[in-house]
């Protein structure tokens, strides 16, 4: 067998593995997710099946050790990777439902019944390594040079495996359309292998594969994702899965699972009762604080720009520098969410980055960069907080919006504990019917009697916007007592994602159906 044919089998294969498992996670997104406990699940699972490929593979290279078997397996391989994402199809809408209801056995038999689909393409993927040293090892003294050679290639394939469907294929064809890709160019290769090594005819057996899979491609891709009441528009980038829709006229965000909603718009309205809007009252805690003293706004988490549009009709033109990592959710708050303010600059970038490399100072900076129900650990820590404070006017103050469940406030607490040990004033307010507070924290030492003289002296003031008088009374309504708390988030040590599975879990045993955003 020719060694420049197996090396490319290896290194094929190798790509395709990591592709499928870089994919499956964008798959299982826009129902359940891509938070920790989700990849931990993939790469586990994915891990096991490798395990039970190489176990398997290695004795049965030793049993058939003929070309013929090996590219037998791998087409097999490739076919039943490129069924995963169609097969799936029926499965994740039912998933998608569940989710919306919190019905958890539906839902857990969907996670493991899409899992379970990769048991095949991944152990027999799996088999080709070892199979591929047994074709290629003449004699025992060049056995280790031999494997760790088609192991080197392998990874190498693995690496651009990680990186071509991520950054390429699926923000320009999809998910579905990456797995058939990758699909149909290892199935290729194999039966490419299969006529060389065995004749025509050997290939021509199994020529079917690539024709049934096309065919159910074009039958069953075009599906959408969700078919949520009211969709208008539905797209899957490199970082979420992005839905937005309309209901009873308000365009609404949502991503990924749908177990919140990360921006809102409406042609005529301002106020919609949730966090956006209370990122306005924030400075208003320093004495003789007045409107025209907001001269900067800086937004970690823009969405689709609802913050930036409300603080624009509250405060004028000012500059505002709005974070938002993913570039396709940009476009979206352009396109739907009336994000063309020219004052707003949106950055696709990394906020925490972003906001230490900006050369501005900021008399707000707001940070709402959920991927729900979690909040990105280093958006939470005594280093990033001093980032905040530094890049804020003497007058500033930042704003941070935390998920709660109604008897746990535990990330709530911990926030307010790390965040004091950075600014010197801290407050929290629950918004009302929601599961989320606003933590307020102030630059300058402030008390809450200043926000209460400010908002008497703005509700005599005819110029202030009724925006900012509506949003600084739900404060003063909704203000709660600043808990006393010494946990202390760290970029060494963030538990956030275990406080939030905690907080999750209680809320739902506990009976509870309602959103927790």
């Amino acid at each position: 067998m020719s060694t420049r044919l197996l090396y490319l089998t290896v290194f094929t294969s190798g790509m395709t593995t990591l592709a499928v498992e870089l994919t499956a996670s964008h798959l299982l997104a826009p129902v359940f997710g891509s938070s920790t406990l989700v990849w931990a699940s993939i790469i586990g699972l994915m891990l096991l099946y490798l395990t039970a490929g190489y176990f398997l593979g290695g004795r049965w290279a030793d049993r058939s050790p003929t070309p013929h078997t090996m590219f037998s397996i791998l087409a097999w391989g490739a076919f039943t990777a490129g069924l995963v994402p169609l097969l799936a199809k029926p499965v994740l809408p039912l998933a998608a439902s569940a989710f919306d209801k919190l019905e958890l056995g539906v839902l857990a038999g969907s996670f493991i019944g899409v899992l379970v689909l990769f048991i095949v393409p991944i152990t027999l993927l799996g088999c080709i390594s070892p199979f591929a040293i047994r074709l290629a090892v003449k004699r025992t003294s060049e056995a280790g040079t031999i494997a760790g050679r088609i192991y080197a290639i392998s990874t190498l394939g693995s690496f651009i495996g990680t990186f071509l469907p991520v950054l390429i294929l699926i923000p320009l064809v999809g998910v579905a359309t990456t797995f058939l890709i990758f699909s149909l160019t290892l199935l290729l290769l194999a039966l490419a292998g299969l006529a060389r090594m065995s004749g025509t005819r050997a290939a021509l057996i199994l020529s079917w594969m690539p024709v049934v899979l096309v065919i159910l491609y074009l039958l069953v891709v075009r599906l959408p994702i969700k078919t949520s009441e009211g969709q208008v528009y539905e797209t899957q980038s490199a970082y979420n899965y992005i839905e937005v829709l309309d209901a009873n006229g308000f365009t609404l965000l949502r991503l990924n699972e749908g177990q919140g909603i990360h921006s809102i718009y409406h042609p005529t309205e301002l106020f919609y009762g949730g966090p956006w809007e209370q990122v306005l009252p924030a400075p208003f805690f320093t004495a003789d604080f007045n409107p025209s003293d907001v001269q900067s706004l800086g937004i970690i988490g823009l969405a689709g720009g609802t913050t930036a549009r409300q603080a624009t009709a509250v405060f004028g033109e000012i500059p505002i520098d709005g974070w938002e990592i993913d570039p396709a959710i940009i476009q979206v708050g352009q396109e739907y969410f009336g994000m063309t303010l020219p004052n707003v600059n949106a950055v696709a970038e990394d906020g925490r980055w972003g906001l230490a490399h900006s050369d501005r100072q900021y008399t707000i900076i707001s940070v709402d960069a959920y991927r729900v129900p979690y909040i990105p650990p280093h958006l939470t820590t005594q280093e990033f907080f001093q980032t905040v404070y530094n890049r804020l006017t003497p007058d500033g103050a930042m704003t941070i919006n935390v998920g709660r469940a109604p008897e746990d406030r535990r990330l709530v607490d911990g926030l307010v504990g790390t965040i004091s040990t950075v600014f010197p004033s801290v407050y929290v307010m629950d918004i009302p019917a929601t599961f989320n507070s606003i933590v307020y924290a102030t630059k300058q030492p402030t008390t809450f009697a200043d926000f209460a003289a400010n908002l008497a002296r703005l509700k005599n003031d005819p110029a202030a916007h009724p925006l900012l008088l509506r949003a600084m009374t739900t404060v003063a309504e909704n203000l709660q007592p600043t808990p006393a708390s010494e946990v202390i988030f760290t970029d060494d040590h963030a538990p956030i994602e275990w406080l939030t599975n905690g907080l999750v879990l209680s809320f739902i045993f506990s009976g509870g159906t309602e959103d927790l955003r």
